[in-house]
């Protein structure tokens, strides 16, 4: 796996709010994988995963816009982002 600095050098072709986006939504990855780990309930678990698989479908169907270059998906997914995940 690429750290966010090699990323964010090779990614120099996304927009920038893309590369702002996903970085925000990896920070909130991490902190949703130190909660899960840390809590000791089932139940907040689950939910905590919920969580957490909500922004990785979201970061894949990023990618998915993105590499194929299809501008309908690539507003979708930007005008998701506006929403609270």
């Amino acid at each position: 796996m690429k750290t966010f600095r090699e990323w964010i050098v090779t990614e120099s072709r996304s927009p920038t709010w893309v590369k702002v986006v996903v970085g925000g939504l990896i920070l909130q990855l991490r902190g949703l994988s130190q909660q899960i780990q840390q809590t000791t309930d089932v139940s907040q678990q689950n939910k905590l995963l919920s969580k957490q698989l909500n922004l990785l479908s979201y970061i894949t169907g990023m990618g998915i816009g993105f590499s194929s270059k299809d501008k309908r998906l690539q507003q979708y997914m930007r005008s998701l982002g506006r929403r609270k995940l």
